[in-house]
């Protein structure tokens, strides 16, 4: 059953209906719900409902120089809900951080039509325990997102891109440790074996950091960069034409010291990594974390919160 409440009282009885009947929900879509509640431009904070796309989102905040730092894949097609509730992440991940770090409120409805609000509008709000971030990844096995309230940054001045290309997965792995134990701040750390128009198609791979700010700490960061071998300019380009291309698409989380020993399973398989962070993307057989579908915890938050198991299970 999917549910398309069209305001809050009748997400309300649609939701206490299939608890008191336990019906099962397959999804409930909130797409009526597309506001922008409040953006305090002085306090840098924004409300804004869960069915509002995050690149509209982002648009409301440019026209005051602020944005969320978030960049996840195809951000014109995520609502804010579902990104709070799959809690995706993009390149620029390793210097800004993910959608939890910027989380300062929520308001959601349980599986019983109830409405809870957990933190508030203001960054310094301590009050109380911070029961949003349950919320965050849990893919709405746990409640309905209607409404989140966001810490955000200024857009900053500059944003440049340059990248070294390495012959092999070692060279690569080796510089990567020279990046992380240098004096650079990248926002963007990636690595990638995406074609481009100087592809050599050998196995050879591709390290992009990406730096942003004021003009004059960019600039700093593009000499320290270009003393360990980061010369060529570069984009984000791989990043769109990875998610582009058809087929499926294993995710996986490693140490970063790991990053090109997992790679090296892959054989020539596309892929895109968070070289800073340890996540890879790629398209083609990998390691896989073994973990257990659902955690003695997660079993605990789910029937503590929809005992009934009105809403979707938590896919992991």
């Amino acid at each position: 059953m999917i549910l398309r409440p069209t305001s809050r009282s009748e997400l309300t009885e649609l939701l206490s209906n299939a608890h008191r009947l336990a019906e099962r929900i397959s999804r409930v879509d909130v797409g009526a719900f597309r506001r922008l509640v409040e953006h305090t431009a002085e306090d840098m904070t924004a409300t804004v409902e869960a069915g509002m796309m995050l690149g509209d989102f982002q648009n409301e905040l440019a026209r005051r120089g602020q944005w969320l730092p978030v960049d996840p894949p195809n951000a014109g097609e995520l609502s804010i809900g579902e990104l709070l509730a799959a809690d995706p992440s993009g390149p620029r991940r390793f210097g800004c951080g993910t959608v939890r770090d910027y989380l300062i409120g929520m308001t959601v409805a349980l599986a019983d039509g109830r409405f809870i609000s957990s933190g508030g509008k203001v960054v310094k709000n301590v009050a109380g325990y911070d029961l949003a971030k349950l919320f965050i990844g849990s893919r709405g096995s746990l409640g309905v997102i209607i409404e989140a309230t966001f810490k955000l940054r200024p857009l900053p001045e500059i944003e440049k891109f340059v990248q070294a290309r390495c012959a092999s997965l070692s060279d690569a792995d080796k510089l990567i440790g020279t990046v992380l134990n240098s004096e650079l701040t990248p926002i963007v750390f990636d690595a990638h074996n995406m074609p481009g128009k100087d592809s050599r198609g050998d196995g050879s791979s591709t390290l992009v950091l990406g730096f942003a700010g004021t003009n004059e700490e960019v600039e700093w960061q593009l000499s320290k960069a270009g003393e360990l071998g980061f010369n060529e300019p570069s984009s984000l380009d791989y990043e769109k034409e990875f998610w582009k291309e058809s087929g499926s698409i294993q995710k996986t989380s490693v140490l970063p010291s790991r990053t090109f020993e997992v790679l090296g399973k892959a054989g020539n398989a596309r892929f895109v990594a968070r070289a800073g962070n340890g996540i890879i993307y790629c398209r083609g057989a990998m390691e896989q974390n073994r973990r257990q579908a659902s955690s003695k915890l997660a079993e605990r938050l789910k029937n503590e919160f929809d005992p009934k198991h009105v809403l979707p299970d938590l896919i992991p």
